[in-house]
């Protein structure tokens, strides 16, 4: 029998132990899980409320009354703003979220709490790190589907429609598989930039030597535990949805699509909140399970949880690797 401090047995994972202490950890710690989660989902939320029915509410209630034509400007110029900060807004979000738990999730191998403010304090010095590394991988991205757009619409003015089709479809899907590689490969960026505390080209390399040999695996459970986390979201904010849809019918006043709009917000903060820290969960253990494999890392687990390590600074050196 393995020894378990924390949420999980210090030997290789099973797809169960797996999700169970991606679960555990949140029953265990609900305070620097749930709560921290709630305080970045909330925040946002209302962020992105407030600039979404600000052009609605500036109206005055003559929403139901204005044509099409004459809400065009205010509307189209609104939602293009709040777009923009509320997208800006939940990346930020999402990599302060993302860095905090998986100090939480690490700690909760070993058993041990930690407050929302050591969190912070742990992952404070690697918020640039991690604010680079996602702006390199959304700029990847975009220059990949560049090229490929670029291609086709080359390929479409130099011979036809539909050499284009012919030529686009197998790039296209050849797109997908590159970028699903790539998500794969950078799975453990993050949790090697902040438990690591390594820079971010070396961060990158060393995602990609963890999952080179565990490829299928790590996609595999990633894809399952976004399908359980996006069932679990869609099942509590569909009644939320609902009810703002049936608030407009027959009704276009501001104070419906307000109040309909709101609904919709509350329900998938709701979602989020139960949500992302499952997802940080799973990405964080499914870490450490390669390691354990790769590496025989229970070994130095072990010898943590057999030292007593339950102090914040001993407990976290133990994730550290040596620099090449």
């Amino acid at each position: 029998m393995a020894p378990k401090p924390g949420i999980i047995p210090l030997r290789p994972l099973s797809l169960s132990d797996i999700f169970n202490g991606a679960v555990a950890y949140i029953r265990s710690n609900p305070k620097a899980s749930l709560g921290l989660t709630t305080i970045v989902v909330v925040i946002t939320q209302i962020l992105a409320l407030v600039l979404q029915l600000g052009p609605i509410i500036s109206m005055g209630g003559k929403v139901g009354a204005q044509t099409g034509e004459e809400l065009s400007t205010p509307v189209v110029v609104g939602s293009i703003l709040s777009g923009l900060t509320t997208g800006v807004t939940t990346f930020l979000a999402a990599i302060l979220l993302s860095g905090m738990l998986t100090v939480v999730v690490a700690r909760a191998v070993f058993g041990s709490k930690i407050t929302v403010g050591e969190a912070w304090q742990r992952v404070r010095g690697r918020l640039l790190a991690l604010l680079g590394f996602s702006v390199l991988e959304v700029l990847a991205a975009l220059l990949l589907a560049g090229v490929v757009a670029a291609v086709i619409a080359g390929i479409a003015v130099a011979a036809n429609g539909l050499a284009a089709v012919i030529i686009g479809i197998p790039l296209v899907l050849a797109l997908i598989a590159a970028l699903a590689y790539l998500y794969t490969s950078l799975s453990f960026t993050p949790v090697a930039i902040v438990l690591e505390r390594k820079p971010i080209i070396e961060s990158i390399r060393r995602s990609f030597g963890l999952v080179r040999n565990h490829f299928w695996r790590v996609i595999g459970i990633r894809l399952l535990a976004s399908v359980v986390a996006g069932v679990i979201a869609g099942a509590v904010s569909i009644p939320f949805s609902i009810a703002g849809q049936v608030l407009l019918l027959g009704d276009t006043s501001s104070g419906s699509i307000i109040l309909s709009t709101t609904l919709i917000a509350i329900g998938g903060a709701i979602g989020e909140i139960l949500t992302a820290p499952f997802a940080a969960g799973v990405v964080v253990l499914l870490y450490t399970d390669t390691r354990i494999r790769a590496e025989a890392f229970d070994l130095v687990l072990r010898t943590g949880a057999n030292a007593g390590h339950t102090d914040i600074v001993p407990a976290d050196n133990l994730w550290l690797t040596p620099s090449r």
